[in-house]
């Protein structure tokens, strides 16, 4: 796949389950794409999730979805810089947050946030 800008492409694997956990996906600058599970909440215990890429979304009327940032909290965050993030991405207009759990390790979670920030400022 050709390098480009950072897209939401939504996954058809999940649609009339009714059961099914709301998922998504965002194709990164790299071209890579990064699996992710759907919060249409900004729940502050999200930050307390480790091992996660945490995506802020803004998400339009007509359904289409943004990358406000990205954050890929290290052991040294805090709970008080993490929680601080989610509320810059409040105010910032970041409507969901989405959740990638399948990079492994510190690097990882580095290299994704990077693929998907396309020039924005770094999380906590």
């Amino acid at each position: 796949m050709a390098r480009g800008s950072v897209r939401e492409e939504r996954l058809r694997s999940t649609t009339g389950l009714r059961h099914a956990s709301p998922m998504t996906s965002w194709r990164g600058i790299s071209g890579r794409r990064y699996v992710v599970g759907v919060q249409p909440r900004i729940d502050p215990g999200l930050v307390d999730m480790d091992g996660a890429v945490l995506i802020a979304v803004r998400r339009m009327g007509d359904g289409t979805a943004s990358v406000v940032d990205v954050a890929a909290p290290g052991p040294g965050a805090t709970r008080r810089s993490r929680l601080r993030w989610l509320a810059l991405m409040r105010t910032r207009g970041a409507t969901e947050m989405h959740v990638h759990l399948l990079a492994e390790g510190e690097a990882e979670r580095e290299a994704v946030r990077r693929d998907l920030v396309e020039g924005r400022g770094a999380g906590p």
